[in-house]
């Protein structure tokens, strides 16, 4: 249905980020977002590939319960580039908690195709319903 590249961090990874960090990061996001891999949307399924020490990432549409796309006190606008498209993708899911996701990621233009992602995210969501 759908694929492509994503950087992710939990709430709790970006939570635990100090303030160097948050400086390096608007020079390079990967400080910030340590996971990576590829993001798949089946008609059953979300994928992330190698999203931790056990794996693949594999969530139903039942195990995704919010999905938005904006700034918040984790990752600011100043680190997202001051633009909509710079805007997180955050899934709230039963399986991993709060995960912060940064698909096809651009990093020279700080542009990702969240705002695409967020929308087949809720359609996939109200079809597996």
């Amino acid at each position: 249905m759908a694929e492509g590249e994503y950087k992710g961090s939990s709430a709790e990874e970006l939570a635990a980020k100090k303030r160097g960090d948050r400086i390096a990061a608007g020079v390079d996001q990967s400080v910030l977002f340590p996971r990576r891999g590829s993001v798949l949307m089946t008609a059953g399924r979300l994928v992330l590939t190698d999203w931790g020490g056990s794996g693949d990432l594999t969530l139903r549409p039942g195990q995704v319960v919010g999905v938005e796309r904006k700034f918040t006190d984790l990752y600011g606008r100043f680190v997202g580039g001051l633009l909509d498209s710079g805007k997180p993708l955050i899934l709230e899911t039963t399986a991993a908690g709060k995960i912060y996701l940064l698909v096809n990621h651009k990093t020279f233009m700080e542009t990702t195709d969240n705002k695409k992602w967020e929308k087949l995210i809720n359609q996939w969501r109200a079809g597996g319903r």
